[in-house]
């Protein structure tokens, strides 16, 4: 098969042998070889045990015998003096991760963090599973090494103290310093050195439990990696076979992610170098840069593999932890290479649509878009990956018809039993509806299936699972579709899912999808792309000759890469000192690159190199990584090449801070093969036009497209010539891919792509009269779509231009949009205490500012009275007019937790507030923004100068901020409008507005239908369940269900008065819960919006806690009693045991404008804490976990320490703590923090009192306990007359005034609610409460869960952003 040859560039020397390139993917293993011009493709089954143990050898053996013009035989080893190169991308370190097939690992960490990947970030990865699942560890065992080091300075301090140290890290002088200046220029405060020999005591019991690989990642290891490497030197003394450290691979900041990147390279690498030596066996002659360097005997080949960066690395160098992406970043290299020009720069997105997956990326600006934190399998990793996001299942994606919706994947058919049409009595399939509607050819098929391996598909077998579902829709909407209607409808559906997150992944950096190409590649590609680049607005799709076979391809075309980085602190500035301490770390790397580059041949001239600093501002977490700037005279300006970089991915700058430097990176190239094939545009200039004549056409079918079945002509692709131009419908085919060209899209032959041309796309098939309306629930799910994609990305927009770390990091926010009456129609809530709880603030203001409003407008609004939560929750709300502007049609909202709005503590959240105007500002209904302008003189009178009025009060502290978050939250509603402005645009007001009715009334049939059901469950019985605060006040709750109407009285009648602290909660908060729990036990998908709470009528009794009065303290009622309520409806209802019942919010910092004082700058920071879930039916309670109504992250213990000055002393899994049962409850944490300057401590918690209660005769959970370990004098009346019988005074100094006091350690209950000034030295311990146990001890067990779908999903940079959040 001739192709493109990749000829040599000059600086190479003519080809010696055949280059081979392999991508051995999870079904089909790609080979590409390539020899004096000539290609050569072979595709085959990446498991075939009967015919070869190794796909990847039998593919290099076919490709020699074709070129050596003789057959080679299976198993005769393979000479590699007649191969020039070997190139592969494996599954072997993806498989191994997923299977959980690795090596036998064990962690070596720092004492007091050994269950730091227990409890990772401490969020849940789905908001809605009782059955809370984190993914396993990787490690068998821990070890925790008797040492410590903290950074001396703190970033948030308010004088800006830098701490100068001479001496440096890894220099003799250090061995006995306790201040060191580390790798990444700041000052180590070294507390304690590890003893070796304890060291090796330790390790030595791990060796002999026969474990031979480790992982150590140590506190701090990133910028002090001394005693990292001395355990790592006494761990191969005892003789370990693999030893990872984690400053080696990864010194980055972030101790969860670097521990978890150490394990997986402990993890994977043994296996691969298994994998590897067991491949090198079927070679006559060496591989990798050795062999061809000793050149004796037969020579060598070079032997490389792909890495997750999308670079290659010698065979020799190639590790577990880089290993994980190796086969998809061959096809992002293969589509940027080839479908990317230098001239006219238009980026490209590529869609690889696979059997078992659907992998999205972008390449644009003439570099790849790398990420340095994802998720795959279930595992956080830090290291430079391709930025690769699976956003569905790919052809295998399975069809369901699900409460009134269409609905595809996320579950997969897999490879077995695989599509209904592999003859195995597989499932409905988004393949089967290809195949059924025509857009997949059998004959061009291969016949693998059947009996004997030897039938085509079976369009038979496709026709009668879609058949079932055309009858199941009819059954239960009573509307009659036919086949052809209902695949078309899921094939719309499947593409409109996978289009949802394509367009976050490019929106959410700034980046607009229409400007874009689309590059589609893997066996499926072809027959969703016009329709997917239709939705993103994209104009031209570019398909590869080799677009099956284009990771293997992609391989061929790389370069090999080798990535150094160190860390740093510096301030940026222009000045030259700085600017040459940078430069000499930039070229210091450059040498240890180029020298490693050197080693596996390669000359100088044939080195590039790409430089990088990561850069943020002071104070937030979101880095950038900056390529070192080109255009203009000043090459070393990274400081204006961040600003215009964080403009245009954030939308602002932050004038008055610093920015920092977070690391400097270096990635060498060595540049082997050109590609010197014209590009596309090239091409496209000088190709010659014209139509291709009728009787090329191969048949003629008849396939659907939109309205019906139309007869299409089929080419093959090989019978086409270059210009052709193909008018749709057509289908061109061969036999691996099949490309399907809709009606008024054409399709262009080049000698390298085919390229498809899309018109203006003009949508006018559901713009009906509204007269003559019914649901259409094909469209019913595509707007249900549509509007959760909207509330997305008004959070992404919102998480995006934010500043503080409670909205960017925490996610602590939530976004919706509302109907004309203020009914919730889409949230995408972060945390489940935001669910519902908008609209009454939504409705409220709507009634307030009826008639008043104008574009532009944006009303601000926090009162509890008015529908808020509590003071730091603000909410913006932005109505959408209609074209004449005098109808108002929609509102946007969004609503997030402020860090610091004044009050009478910092952080907002007093454990003691006794009335609302304690707890900060106050605002019932103001409109912050008048027809686009931002009033900021009101923000400052509002948050500001106004709480201060009050005795023992502060004004905000962060002030700053919360006007950065606010414009912030004005962007993400504008970013709603305009989107909503969109769909109407699209579809017309009359239509969007229709099934923003359909989409609420959705909801309430599935409310309806659960109610009915639980009536059944308890045969009629009214449920009822009461609990308490631990103050005492009951919260009692009965559930009365009519089960003819489908409805529910949920009444809170006998519920304790309002409480004179401020555990009181808003109405709004007890709906919220209601809505979190009904959700939960339905375990479906659905549409949460206001239809929910419609079957539902709420009966709270008026002065109770939970309906208190305009000024009653509120803060603790959003955080504590909201819990509370959600544990007596699951407690009502007999869902689970009680969860730890608590967020544990901790709150610490100094500073702040009280009245009649002068203002003290200071911060403050806050957090929640995890506990332990409650145990079910069918599932054991997860350790240290968020349940229920938050999900926040916890701050990472490296960045904690660097940004307070704290010591966290302690984080761990508080053992025994969960109820014994059937199914144990889950355990909480301890959390030790240790403050190293005096700060005010406050600490808000519930759960201290009364334990959270066990199911089904399981045992209680253990109750929290705060304690405050402080130094105290010891007082003893024998010391004191001693005193004074030697100085006449009965104090504790001596007669020169020496302080010679005797202390002791003091352990005080801080019970559940209090503040404390906490000196130097003083420590606070949190022991968080476990979660109740479910059924008798010592009976069996019950446990079952489904495997979860998207385990083995790629989950890039726009999961790393978004695995909390956005999973309504």
């Amino acid at each position: 098969m001739a192709g493109p040859s990749a000829s040599s560039s000059d600086a190479l020397p003519r080809q010696r042998g055949i280059r081979i390139a392999i991508d051995r993917g999870g079904t089909f293993t790609d080979c590409v070889g390539n020899y004096d011009g000539k290609d050569v493709v072979i595709k085959l089954l990446s498991e075939d045990p009967a015919n070869y143990s190794d796909a990847p050898l039998e593919g290099i053996r076919r490709i020699m015998s074709h070129f050596l013009g003789r057959d080679i035989p299976r198993g005769q080893a393979l000479d590699t003096s007649c191969i020039d190169s070997i190139r592969m991308g494996t599954t072997v370190a993806t498989n191994a991760l997923l299977e959980r097939k690795g090596e036998k690992i064990a962690l070596v960490v720092t004492k007091g963090f050994g269950d730091c990947l227990a409890i990772g970030n401490q969020s849940r990865p789905r908001i809605f599973d009782l059955a809370i699942r984190k993914p396993e560890v990787l490690y068998s065992s821990v070890v925790e090494v008797d040492e410590r080091v903290t950074l001396e300075d703190y970033a948030e301090d308010p004088e800006r103290r830098v701490t100068k140290v001479d001496v440096r890290v890894g220099t003799a002088e250090a061995e006995g310093a306790d201040l060191v200046m580390g790798l990444s220029g700041e000052a180590v405060r070294v507390l304690r050195r590890p003893d070796r020999e304890a060291v090796r005591e330790q390790l030595q019991r791990v060796f002999d439990g026969g474990i031979r690989s480790i992982a150590v990642c140590l506190m701090h290891a990133y910028t002090f990696p001394d005693h990292e490497a001395l355990v790592g030197e006494v761990a191969r003394e005892i003789g370990f076979r693999h030893v990872s450290l984690s400053h080696e691979l990864m010194p980055m900041i972030k101790l969860v992610p670097r521990a978890t990147s150490v394990c997986a390279d402990a993890y994977l690498t043994p296996a691969i170098k298994r994998y590897i030596s067991g491949f090198q066996q079927g070679f006559k002659g060496g591989l990798g840069t050795k062999s061809v360097k000793q050149g004796e005997g037969n020579k060598g080949a070079r032997c490389e593999f792909m890495q997750s960066d999308g670079g290659l690395v010698d065979v020799d160098k190639f590790t577990g932890l880089r290993a994980i992406l190796s086969g998809p970043a061959g096809g992002v290299v293969g589509y940027a290479i080839t479908s990317y020009d230098e001239k006219t720069k238009i980026p490209v997105i590529g869609f690889d649509m696979g059997g078992t997956s659907t992998d999205v990326s972008r390449y644009g600006e003439g570099r790849y878009d790398h990420t340095f934190e994802t998720t795959t399998a279930g595992v956080t990793i830090q290291s430079p990956q391709l930025d690769i996001n699976t956003v569905a299942a790919g052809g295998g994606s399975m069809l369901f018809f699900r409460n009134g919706l269409f609905v595809v994947g996320p579950e997969s058919a897999g490879a077995h039993p695989g599509p209904a049409c592999y003859r195995k009595g597989g499932p409905a399939t988004v393949t089967d509806a290809n195949l059924f509607l025509g857009r997949l050819l059998p004959e061009f098929f291969p016949k693998i299936f059947g009996k004997n391996e030897d039938e085509g598909l079976d369009r038979e077998a496709s026709r009668k699972v879609l058949q079932e579902l055309a009858d199941q829709i009819h059954r239960e909407t009573g509307k009659a579709m036919d086949i052809d209607e209902v695949a078309y409808g899921f094939l719309t559906v499947a593409n409109e899912t996978m289009t949802r997150p394509i367009r976050s992944i490019t929106e959410a950096k700034g980046h607009d999808t229409s400007k874009h190409r689309l590059a589609t590649f893997g066996g499926a590609g072809g027959q969703h792309a016009v329709a997917i680049a239709e939705s993103l607005g994209i104009k031209q799709i570019l398909i590869h000759r080799y677009s099956s076979v284009l990771s293997a391809y992609g391989m061929a075309l790389a370069d090999v890469v080798d990535e150094r980085q160190e860390p740093e602190s510096a301030v940026w500035s222009d000045k030259s000192d700085v600017v040459d301490q940078l430069k000499k770390k930039v070229e210091a790397l450059k040498d240890k690159s180029r020298q490693a580059l050197r080693d596996q041949g390669f000359e100088d001239n044939e080195i590039v190199f790409e430089e990088y600093l990561n850069m943020r501002y002071r104070g937030t977490e979101s880095a950038l990584m900056i390529i070192k700037p080109t255009e203009g005279e000043h090459e070393w300006d990274y400081g204006a090449a961040f600003v215009k970089h964080h403009r245009y991915e954030f939308g602002f700058t932050l004038d008055d801070r610093d920015i920092i430097v977070d690391d400097v990176r270096v990635r060498g190239i060595g540049r082997s093969f050109r590609y010197e094939e014209k590009s596309a545009d090239e091409q496209l200039r000088t190709v010659t036009r014209k139509d291709v004549k009728p009787d090329k056409k191969h048949s003629v079918a008849k396939v659907y497209f939109e309205g019906g079945r139309v007869d299409t002509p089929i080419y093959k692709l090989e019978s086409l010539a270059v210009g052709e131009a193909v008018k749709g419908p057509a289908m061109l085919a061969d036999g691996t891919q099949t490309i399907v060209v809709t009606p008024n899209a054409t399709a262009l032959v080049l000698e390298t792509h085919v390229v498809i041309d899309l018109p203006e796309s003009e949508k006018d098939r559901y713009s009906k009269a509204s007269g003559e309306r019914e649901v259409d629930p094909i469209m019913l799910s595509i707007f249900g779509h549509r509007f959760m994609a909207i509330a997305e990305q008004m959070g992404r927009a919102l998480q995006k231009t934010s500043v503080s770390t409670n909205v960017k990091e925490r996610l602590d926010f939530s976004c919706a949009i509302f109907d004309a009456t203020g009914g919730l129609v889409a949230n995408a809530p972060h945390l489940p205490v935001h669910l519902g709880s908008m609209s009454t603030c939504v409705r409220r203001q709507a009634e307030i500012w009826k008639g008043k409003l104008k574009k532009g407008d944006v009303i601000i609004s926090n009162h509890p009275s008015y529908g808020g939560t509590h003071l730091p929750d603000v909410t913006l709300i932005m109505p959408a007019f209609n074209e004449a502007g005098d109808k108002i049609l929609f509102y946007a909202a969004s609503r997030a937790h402020h860090a610091d709005i004044g009050g009478i503590t910092a952080g907002s959240m007093p454990p003691h507030s006794r009335e609302l105007q304690q707890e900060g500002a106050a605002i019932k209904s103001e409109k912050l923004v008048s027809e686009g302008k931002f009033n900021e003189e009101r923000v400052i009178e509002l948050f500001y100068k106004e709480p201060a009025k009050y005795p023992g009060c502060s004004g905000t502290r962060c002030l700053a901020d919360n006007i950065n978050d606010l414009r912030a939250q004005v962007s993400a509603n504008q970013k709603g409008i305009s989107l909503i402005e969109g769909l109407i645009a699209e579809y017309g007001e009359d239509t969007v507005q229709f099934y923003m009715v359909a989409i609420q009334n959705n909801a309430e049939l599935q409310v309806r239908n659960l109610l009915r059901a639980v009536h059944d469950r308890f045969q009629g019985k009214d449920l009822s369940a009461e609990d308490f605060m631990d103050d005492g006040s009951p919260i009692r709750l009965q559930i009365v269900i009519d089960r003819d109407r489908g409805e529910a009285v949920f009444d809170f009648a006998g519920t304790g008065p309002e409480v004179y602290g401020n555990i009181n909660a808003p109405e709004a908060i007890s709906y919220s819960a209601i809505i979190y729990a009904l959700r939960c036990m339905i375990r479906e998908d659905i549409p949460l919006n206001q239809g929910c709470l419609k079957p539902i009528t709420v009966k709270i009794p008026p002065k109770s806690l939970l309906s208190p009065s305009d000024n009653a303290a509120v803060v603790g009622g959003n955080v504590l009693t909201s819990q509370r309520v959600t544990d007596v409806i699951f407690r009502a209802f007999e869902a689970c045991a009680a969860s730890q019942g608590d967020c544990n919010n901790l709150t610490f910092g100094f500073g702040g404008n009280v009245s009649g004082q002068q203002e003290v700058r200071g911060f403050g920071y806050y957090e929640t804490i995890a506990g332990g879930s409650g145990a079910g039916p069918t599932w054991e309670g997860t350790d240290g976990v968020h349940v229920h109504m938050t999900n926040t992250r916890i701050t990472d213990s490296e960045v904690f320490e660097r940004r307070y000055p704290v010591l966290l002393r302690e984080f761990s899994i508080r053992k025994g703590s969960g109820g014994r049962g059937q199914h144990r409850g889950g355990d909480g944490v301890v959390r030790d923090i240790e403050f190293r300057i005096p700060v005010q401590v406050s600490i808000l918690s519930e759960r201290r009192v009364f334990r959270p209660y066990g199911m089904a005769g399981g045992e209680d959970g253990q109750c929290g306990l705060n304690l405050w370990v402080r130094r105290v004098k010891k007082a003893s009346w024998e010391s004191s007359l001693r005193k004074l019988q030697q100085t006449g005074e009965d104090n504790n100094t001596d007669g020169n005034g020496n302080d010679d006091a005797e202390y002791e350690e003091r352990f005080i209950n801080l019970g559940a609610k209090n503040s404390a000034p906490m000196k130097a030295g003083d420590r606070i311990i949190v022991y968080t409460p476990g979660g109740g146990g479910w059924g008798k001890v010592g009976q069996e067990k019950a446990l079952g869960q489904a495997p979860d779908p998207m385990q083995s999903w790629k989950k890039g940079s726009l999961a790393a952003r978004e695995e909390t959040a956005l999973q309504a």
